[in-house]
């Protein structure tokens, strides 16, 4: 059995070079050659830029789920670690607020794209809105400028302390104070650190109260009793995490869809042109079947790495032996090669089984089951011992093994198998 995979790969593969260069069994010129390559270059590139427009068509996870990484940010946040938490919410709403709604930003994203935008970040959306008037924006407004007034004084209680030591030998050596270079003379740094730290004091109560005023305004007291529904966001959650589990595969599923045509229609139209021997067409054919394949090879590997299949290997890992996420790696290195092997005992039954090769090895004078070398009267295979003949059931003469009609009588053979 191995042998055979190895001989039918090696066969493949010598077909592969014995089309690429050539048209009719004949060599290609070096100009024809170019022409060729750089046709290859652009359709694979054509190719991968379908793959990327088609794989940004349905909704990524944050565009299903927009509200996801600011809600779930919020609700990590203690009290303790942010005591202003909520008012953060709010202050964040105001500063990022456009002419454009934040609802109305979400519906666009999504816009012809394949997928549902969340109904609930819809209403975390139309919440966070409501809480945008002129009031609460004016209200902002003065908390900024209570903010700057505030960083102004501290900067410069912070020169005051900066130059006492100077303005302090000044003064002992009895320098004038229109003579100084410093901002306070020594004598007055104390009583003006004093006021400014006041005036600090002031303002910073007067921000509390302006933000108790935002917070306690009606849509903002809705929008954060919104933001504190556990069953709302553990909707969000769960929907996101089914989402960004999924997608990858739902990318995969689109990318097929994309290339299978173009896979198709390449495979009938070379294997049209070379039973024809349409050379050129079939040269061309030939390249371009190879080029759509290479990006599905690609998006496939792409999707065991990183898609449902991972996530649901790296889960089970995760469960039998904790942290151990090298034993991933294991699994993968023991699991393709098995899935290989499938697909290739799936191949040789839908692509290279006798049946199927019969009429090219016969004319080639090749056996029917293993494909080596025989000489025409043979009976049977020196090599593998397969029967290369079977009785004619009309006329009863022997015939050829798997072709459609008899070679002594023409009558049509029901094809039954062989052994």
């Amino acid at each position: 059995m191995v042998s055979r995979m190895r001989q039918t790969l090696t066969v493949w593969i010598q077909r592969f070079y014995a089309q690429s260069p050539r048209q009719q069994a004949q060599p290609l010129n070096k100009l024809s050659l170019g022409i060729i390559i750089v046709i290859d270059i652009f359709i694979l590139w054509q190719v991968f830029s379908g793959l990327s427009d088609i794989a940004r068509w349905p909704l990524s996870p944050s565009q299903a789920y927009p509200c996801y990484s600011a809600w779930y940010a919020y609700r990590e946040q203690t009290t303790e670690s942010q005591p202003n938490r909520d008012f953060a919410q709010v202050r964040t709403a105001l500063e990022n607020a456009s002419n454009d709604s934040l609802e109305l930003q979400y519906r666009r994203q999504a816009q012809d794209r394949l997928g549902q935008l969340s109904p609930v970040c819809l209403d975390y959306a139309a919440r966070r809105d409501a809480m945008v008037t002129p009031s609460s924006r004016n209200t902002l407004t003065r908390i900024k400028q209570q903010e700057q007034a505030i960083d102004s004084l501290a900067a410069a209680n912070r020169q005051i302390r900066q130059e006492y030591d100077s303005t302090l030998l000044e003064q002992i050596a009895g320098q004038a104070p229109s003579q100084s270079i410093n901002t306070v003379a020594a004598a007055q740094a104390r009583q003006t650190l004093q006021a400014n730290e006041e005036k600090i004091q002031t303002l910073k109560q007067d921000i509390q109260q302006l933000q108790q005023t935002l917070l306690q305004q009606p849509n903002s007291q809705k929008f954060i009793q919104f933001l504190q529904e556990d069953s709302a966001f553990q909707a969000v959650q769960q929907g996101y995490d089914r989402a960004r589990f999924w997608h990858p595969t739902q990318q995969l599923i689109l990318q097929v869809l994309f290339l299978a045509p173009l896979i198709g229609i390449a495979g009938w139209v070379q294997g049209w042109a070379w039973q024809r021997q349409f050379g050129l067409l079939a040269l061309i054919s030939w390249h371009l079947f190879i080029i759509f394949l290479i990006p599905l090879v690609l998006k496939i590997f792409e999707v065991l790495q990183f898609g449902a299949v991972f996530s649901v290997v790296f889960g089970l890992v995760t469960t039998l032996f904790g942290q151990l996420l090298f034993l991933v790696s294991y699994v993968y290195i023991f699991l393709i090669p098995l899935v290989g092997f499938g697909l290739i005992k799936l191949g040789q039954r839908l692509f290279f089984h006798p049946a199927t090769q019969a009429s090219n090895r016969y004319q080639k004078c090749r056996c029917l089951q293993c494909g080596r070398k025989i000489r025409l009267a043979d009976p049977h295979c020196p090599h593998c011992g397969f029967h290369q003949y079977q009785d004619c059931p009309h006329c009863h003469q022997p015939t050829y093994t798997y072709l459609p009609h008899c070679k002594e009588c023409g009558t049509p053979l029901e094809q039954s198998g062989h052994s």
